[in-house]
């Protein structure tokens, strides 16, 4: 039996408060700055060529999970024996010959392996496409509501390239998988979603170097922050986090901004990320920029 498409419904919604998208806008303010927060995309940000960026934004995200001074420090990590050119170095890439840099590497649960797989993933991307965003358009319906199906394509072909030189064998199971979830499965699709969203939109915080995603087709890529923000705010009555729940936030947060919803997420995360919304805490709202907009019932 073929997977199960995902869905773009949302489940039904209580009316979001008028004054919300107010000051979410001054929120995405006051963070749509370079320097307002630390995040992987800067990482990404310092290269100037478009390709460059694309390929090391891929990596980047794929490594956006954990402490944030442990993904740094392993985006740094990949990202060092590349030179002042990912594309370059990935055009070229054998795991034989080059995958010893990689292959020390560990974060959480990437093992080196796991890493020069990755790349090599990358580089049969490239090779195919010309691109990691002729890649993904290839699963991508113009008329689609939002990336999910496309997700889900591009998942099942990256998963299906063949990875045996970089492992020395083919897995039952590769290691790379995981960096290739799939809605269909329930996965929220976190790290994609956020590659997506930087890829896709172009602000102070995000490049904006594809053409052929809509910024409205976006998924918010979601995160422990954004889930506790999101059910302080009622953008979603779901408990358990998934693709479903990114889905039905992204939706309320379509009815504020139908054509750029997830404009909004870098400021949601890291207002949570730094503790400025009091839920679930005895400090409650107090010091919260969105204080007034909470709603009870979600807690």
């Amino acid at each position: 039996m073929p997977a199960r498409r995902p869905s773009a419904r949302p489940a039904d919604r209580r009316a979001l408060d008028p004054a919300l998208r107010p000051a979410l806008d001054r929120l995405y303010d006051a963070f749509n700055r370079a320097d307002s927060a630390t995040d992987p995309v800067h990482l990404v940000r310092r290269y100037a060529d478009p390709a460059d960026r694309e390929v090391a934004g891929f990596l980047a995200a794929g490594l956006a999970f954990g402490r944030v001074a442990s993904m740094l420090a392993s985006i740094e990590g990949v990202l060092e024996p590349m030179g002042d050119s990912p594309a370059a170095y990935v055009h070229r890439f054998d795991p034989r010959r080059d995958g010893a840099a990689l292959a020390a590497l560990v974060h959480r649960w990437a093992t080196g392996a796991d890493l020069v797989a990755l790349v090599w993933a990358v580089r049969q991307m490239l090779d195919r496409a010309g691109s990691i965003e002729r890649f993904f358009l290839a699963g991508l319906q113009p008329d689609a509501t939002d990336v999910g199906a496309a997700l889900e394509s591009f998942a099942d072909r990256a998963r299906a390239l063949d990875v045996t030189r970089a492992y020395g064998r083919r897995p039952a199971r590769p290691g790379v998988w995981f960096f290739f979830s799939r809605p269909s499965t329930g996965s929220a699709c976190k790290r994609l979603n956020l590659y997506l969203r930087w890829m896709v939109r172009r602000d102070e915080i995000d490049m904006g170097l594809w053409s052929g995603v809509s910024p409205a087709q976006l998924v918010v890529p979601l995160d422990t922050h954004v889930i506790r923000v999101g059910r302080c705010l009622g953008l979603t009555r779901r408990r358990t986090p998934g693709w479903k729940m990114a889905v039905e936030i992204t939706a309320a947060l379509r009815a504020l901004d139908p054509d750029d919803p997830v404009r909004y997420d870098f400021s949601l995360c890291h207002l949570g990320m730094m503790n400025a919304c009091g839920y679930g805490t005895p400090q409650r709202d107090h010091q919260c920029p969105l204080r007034g907009l909470c709603r009870p019932a979600a807690r």
